[in-house]
């Protein structure tokens, strides 16, 4: 912005869905947060989760590396929103015992591609997976043969897809002697495992142990085998689990036996005990303990005991289709839960279980999609470790005319340097790979009147963006983006205004970052005042206090904190929004967040209208609703700025609270329920969901 305007900790985010939160439930059928693609809806509490595709959309012919979790598995909990495993990782392609162990086992996230068959020595070993790993069979060549994988304590965001882990059987069918599974989980959360066969395994091929939670387990064949799947091993009852899409296949029992689990969502498997074999089913899906399961649309074919249940238990069933079975099949218990209260999903008729799950569970092709997904990503460490040692050099590897997602991992520092992603450069993200949003630090200090080092003259506002992002589809997530500028050491600046970030394209989603400056941290523009910007920006943190965030994007600020900072001379006084929205656009949506920060009481404006160049033709907004206030707003929020009155621009608030919300008055303008219908999320994005790569 202009010269001629007046020139911190950050709160623990308030979760969304608390109190009369209810805007964020109209992003249903348009938007998401979560980390992950596909994202679409959001949870009973208003929280993003991932979409659960139908039956034959899931049995696609291919398995690509970069999707996420479905079933209790995408749900946000414990800390960890969803699971998307290694994603945002560097891609990693093994062939070794000594290099699977070696990226399994390791702090970093990886994407892990086993491209083949890879014996475990000795016999029965089972490698410890730390937290933020996918690893991913490269077509059907990827093998673990003769152990598998241990998922420990608080091991969490890990996902197994497509492969085969067999042969760990040892001589003994109903082996006692000798625990090697094919995946073991003790008091893990938050794992998906996809689209693998397990076979012929000394004692279980899926063991969910000791508390383990959000879980999904979808189309896997489970076959040949005397313990296919035991979950429990606890007198909590506190696991929620997903189970769908799945082929039990001769397996003797454990199909799954479920004990103690507090939510457990089994739907559309296929459980089959062929006649005239060696191997006899003893039951089939079985709810232990005080297990409360709803088995939806399944098949059953030759089972003995297809459902069973304990006194203790309840077992909700409906839709399955019972043939050729005998013994025990059961419900009751009392009443159930319903699934679709913690995320989406849709049934395949049961009639069509058999011949769906047949062709779609077990490995599929993902030869090139692996290798899309690691040319897709770029990494970045100062200490060389990574692909680049700066995050401009990242970005100018991106070839111009991409239209794929390229994802710029960057490692845990503090890279002092100026980062341009031009127009040509489409649908990049910058992603920290470190445990918070503080860990990856972008920070340069331009200032609008700071000399350019070739001598032409100053950067001006926009120039002064240590962050410049001009191409649409950028994404930011888990970092900081700052300007440094120190004000109080350059008074005598014609131009102190100093930009973090600035985004001047469309489709931009900034996902749990922190912004930070002083004058001018968040310039959200378009391309031309003839383009549209839409800006998504969720589980963040913008800190500034004048005209911090401002420009002419129809920007959507949600789920986040914006803390006021005091001025260079320690006063407090300043402006949270100056849009300059062009007439007939939407401006700066503030929503469900909280506006704190160490000032003075009464000293900051929620906005004021910024006519840029004095075009009169602009027609600024900002709307503030279901925000927390803090005691730092002015009673009258609004005002004036450069002669144009913020009372024939738009500005308005619905719902706030806090000792900084006030009444409607003429000074403060607040909606009606009918308008504020028309201002929630989705009628800023006009049909653009937000997904994360």
């Amino acid at each position: 912005m202009t010269a001629d305007r007046r020139t911190a900790q950050h709160a623990p985010h308030r979760p969304a869905g608390s109190g009369h939160r209810r805007t964020r439930l109209a992003l249903a059928a348009a938007v998401a947060t979560a980390l992950v693609a596909g994202f679409t809806a959001t949870s009973a509490a208003g929280r993003p989760v991932a979409q659960s595709a139908p039956g034959p959309a899931a049995a696609a012919s291919t398995v690509r590396a970069d999707e996420a979790a479905d079933g209790f598995a995408s749900v946000d909990a414990l800390g960890q929103d969803g699971t998307y495993g290694g994603r945002g990782g560097a891609t990693v392609t093994v062939r070794t015992l000594a290099d699977l162990e070696k990226y399994a086992t390791a702090a970093q996230p990886y994407v892990i591609v086993v491209a083949a068959a890879i014996t475990m020595d000795p016999k029965g070993k089972e490698i410890k997976v730390a937290s933020d790993k996918t690893i991913i069979g490269s077509g059907t060549s990827g093998h673990i043969v003769g152990g598998g994988f241990f998922l420990g304590q608080g091991v969490h965001n890990v996902i197994i897809r497509n492969l085969t882990i067999r042969d760990s059987y040892a001589g003994t069918w109903n082996d006692k002697d000798h625990d090697w599974d094919a995946i073991q989980m003790d008091g893990a959360h938050h794992v998906w495992i996809d689209h693998n066969d397990l076979r012929n395994m000394a004692d279980g091929l899926i063991d969910s142990r000791k508390d383990t939670t959000y879980l999904t387990v979808s189309w896997n064949r489970l076959q040949h085998d005397n313990k296919a799947f035991g979950i429990g091993w606890t007198e909590n009852t506190t696991a929620d689990i997903t189970i769908h899409h799945n082929w039990f296949h001769e397996t003797e029992q454990r199909n799954p036996s479920t004990d103690n689990v507090a939510h457990a969502h089994l739907y559309n498997n296929l459980l089959q005990d062929d006649p005239g074999t060696d191997i006899t089913s003893s039951y089939g899906n079985y709810a232990r303990g005080r297990t409360n399961m709803v088995l939806e649309n399944s098949w059953f074919e030759g089972l003995n005991n297809p459902v069973t249940r304990d006194g203790t238990a309840t077992l909700v069933q409906r839709g399955s289709v019972f043939s050729g079975t005998s013994g025990r099949n059961e419900s009751g218990g009392g009443t159930s839960f319903d699934p679709h209260t913690f995320y989406p999903y849709a049934l395949d008729s049961a009639a069509d279980v058999p011949a769906l799950v047949k062709a779609g569970a077990g490995p599929r092709a993902t030869t090139a999609a692996a290798a899309a997904a690691a040319a897709a990503t770029l990494t970045v460490a100062q200490d060389g470790s990574g692909q680049y040692r700066t995050v401009q050099a990242a970005v100018n590897a991106v070839p111009a005319g991409n239209t794929s997602r390229v994802v710029i991992a960057i490692a845990p520092g503090t890279y002092r340097e100026l980062v341009k992603i031009p127009s040509t450069k489409k649908n990049v993200t910058l992603q920290g790979t470190g445990p918070s949003r503080r860990s990856t630090v972008i920070v340069y200090d331009n200032a609008s009147g700071t000399q350019k080092p070739d001598g032409s003259g100053t950067y001006g506002t926009s120039g002064s963006a240590t962050v410049a992002a001009e191409a649409d589809g950028f994404q930011a997530r888990k970092l900081t983006i700052a300007n440094d500028f120190d004000e109080a050491a350059h008074q005598d600046l014609n131009g102190l205004q100093a930009v973090a970030l600035r985004t001047a394209a469309d489709q931009v989603f900034l996902d749990s970052i922190i912004t930070e400056g002083d004058q001018d941290t968040l310039l959200l523009d378009t391309a031309a005042k003839d383009r549209l910007g839409r800006v998504y920006m969720t589980d963040s943190y913008v800190v500034g206090n004048v005209d911090f965030v401002f420009g002419r994007a129809s920007a959507v600020i949600d789920a986040s904190v914006i803390t006021l900072k005091k001025r260079w001379d320690g006063s407090s006084a300043g402006y949270i929004t100056a849009p300059s929205t062009a007439a007939g656009r939407k401006g700066f949506l503030i929503n469900d967040s909280t506006v704190n920060g160490d000032v003075s009481a009464a000293t900051f404006y929620l906005g004021r209208p910024w006519h840029a160049g004095g075009d009169a033709t602009l027609d600024p907004m900002t709307t503030v609703r279901d925000t927390t206030l803090s005691a730092a707003i002015r009673p009258a929020p609004w005002t004036d700025m450069s002669g144009f009155s913020w009372k024939d621009d738009r500005f308005a608030e619905y719902r706030n609270d806090g000792p900084g919300a006030g009444t409607a008055g003429s000074d403060r303008p607040q909606l009606g329920d009918g308008e504020a219908a028309g201002q929630e999320i989705a009628d800023w994005l006009g049909g653009w969901t937000p997904s994360a790569s």
